[in-house]
């Protein structure tokens, strides 16, 4: 299904939340895909299972080094300090920013949509999130609702956001099938 495409996952350095980047990786790899890890810094990146330390993960690359171009999608994985890291980095919001001014497909679980705000691209879309960033959304001009996994399609590009990680299942479902089309 994603054969031959590669699907960039923006990560922090430091507070992604593990299973918010290894179970939609492991999907995009199932179905054919190839995921890169794309950070800000070079080296590894410290994930979080919850508030407890998990795996390290080996950075493929950084946002200066690579181009939209070289993606068919983006995944941006929650944790609280991921995505609060991301949002204030402006190589990570131009990287961000940037798929959507192809219409390339991007998805967010979790805190993952904050980057989105701080992007500038929800006003007008349909999203989920974890609920303490709703009204960020909201005030952002998104219409937010609370379901496990929203796809929307008004816009330049297909949108895909969940809520947390007992909405992983139905998330990597919406993403192969949205980097699918």
């Amino acid at each position: 299904m994603l054969n031959g495409k590669t699907i960039a996952f923006l990560v922090a350095p430091e507070g992604v939340e593990q299973v918010e980047l290894t179970e939609p990786w492991k999907a995009v790899q199932q179905a054919g895909g190839t995921p890169r890890l794309v950070s800000t810094q070079p080296g590894e990146v410290q994930a979080f299972n919850h508030l407890d330390k998990g795996e390290r993960f080996p950075v493929d690359t950084t946002v200066e080094e690579v181009s939209v171009a070289d993606f068919d999608g983006l995944v941006l994985p929650g944790g609280v300090v991921n995505p609060d890291f991301l949002r204030t980095d402006p190589g990570a919001v131009r990287f961000t920013k940037e798929f959507f001014e192809a219409g390339k497909p991007v998805a967010a679980i979790c805190h993952g949509p904050w980057t989105l705000v701080e992007a500038d691209v929800v006003r007008g879309r349909t999203v989920t999130s974890w609920p303490s960033v709703r009204t960020d959304l909201r005030n952002a001009g998104a219409n937010w609702e609370d379901r496990e996994v929203v796809v929307c399609t008004a816009g330049p590009n297909t949108l895909v956001t969940s809520r947390k990680p007992d909405d992983l299942k139905a998330f990597d479902q919406a993403v192969v099938d949205a980097f699918a089309a």
